[in-house]
């Protein structure tokens, strides 16, 4: 297993904790490990290239862990009525869909890799949930947050699609 692998890992390992930390009032604590799981996506992805692990394994793990966890602040910050149902909605419907074109793409012995508009996607997601944990309430930037991520994630899926239409010319 690499070093990168293994950080991914770690990230996935963090999103319990910081769940725990935010339902249980411990805001700061929650904040610092969302922050901590987030530059670990960074992290992981720079020791991935620049010490050349990048694996299948990596492709596949390192956007899933990253789903795992912006999901996880989503729902929880649904439920404080910081961010609208339907945007989450919007990004599990992205997530399935371009989960599922990858699935095809591996039938036909092909892993598509994460796309820098996904890579974008995530940054802003990431960046933006971290924004709405540290002001709360506030309903300005929950609104700004809310738009970018529905944004992005309506562009890099339609990318992704475009990109590899053709893995639907060898579905069976």
């Amino acid at each position: 297993m690499t070093t990168a692998n293994k950080i991914t890992i770690g990230r996935m390992i963090l999103i319990p904790v910081f769940l725990i930390l935010a339902y249980t009032g411990h805001a700061y604590w929650a904040l610092g490990v969302y922050i901590l799981a987030c530059l670990s996506d960074t992290l992981d992805g720079y020791i991935a290239r620049h010490y050349r692990q990048v694996t299948d394994f990596g492709k596949f793990m390192d956007p899933l862990a990253d789903k795992m966890l912006v999901l996880a602040a989503m729902i929880f910050l649904v439920e404080k009525n910081q961010m609208p149902g339907w945007a989450v909605a919007i990004v599990l419907f992205r997530e399935f869909a371009v989960s599922g074109l990858r699935l095809i793409a591996v039938e036909q012995n092909r892993v598509i890799a994460a796309a820098w508009s996904g890579k974008i996607k995530t940054t802003v997601t990431m960046i933006g949930l971290g924004a709405m944990l540290v002001f709360g309430d506030n309903s300005v930037i929950a609104w700004i947050v809310t738009a970018l991520i529905v944004l992005t994630t309506v562009y890099s899926g339609i990318e992704y699609f475009i990109k590899n239409i053709d893995v639907f010319k060898g579905a069976k």
